[in-house]
């Protein structure tokens, strides 16, 4: 069984944070909802709260993904490269072996034969 990795802290606070304002924003909606129903007078103010939590929440699940982004960035993720990249920094290699070793033979020969 593939056990997913724990979120690092700072996202995991930020997704808390934001599984909490949502929750409220549920109970607020359902709360506006059956006052328009009773005809109370709460229910406009109640509305009217839920449409500013349904903001804040939009907002909350943004800071999830940017915090996690920021954190990808700062602390890196382990990453492969693909075999199509691997190959490729392979044969880079070998041209720049191939081009030190032309170099070296190349003044190798040039300063003995300048010497006699």
């Amino acid at each position: 069984m593939y056990a997913k990795p724990r979120l690092p802290d700072p996202v995991r606070a930020a997704a808390v944070r934001a599984v909490i304002i949502i929750a409220l924003t549920l109970v607020q909606l359902t709360v506006a909802l059956l006052c328009s129903y009773a005809g109370v007078w709460l229910a406009f103010p109640m509305v009217l709260a839920t449409v500013a939590s349904t903001v804040v929440a939009t907002w909350s699940v943004l800071d999830v993904w940017v915090t996690r982004q920021v954190w990808i960035q700062r602390h890196g993720v382990i990453s492969e490269p693909s075999s199509v990249a691997r190959r490729r920094r392979a044969a880079e290699r070998q041209r720049r072996k191939a081009a030190v070793r032309s170099g070296r033979s190349a003044s190798r020969d040039g300063g003995t034969s300048a010497s006699r």
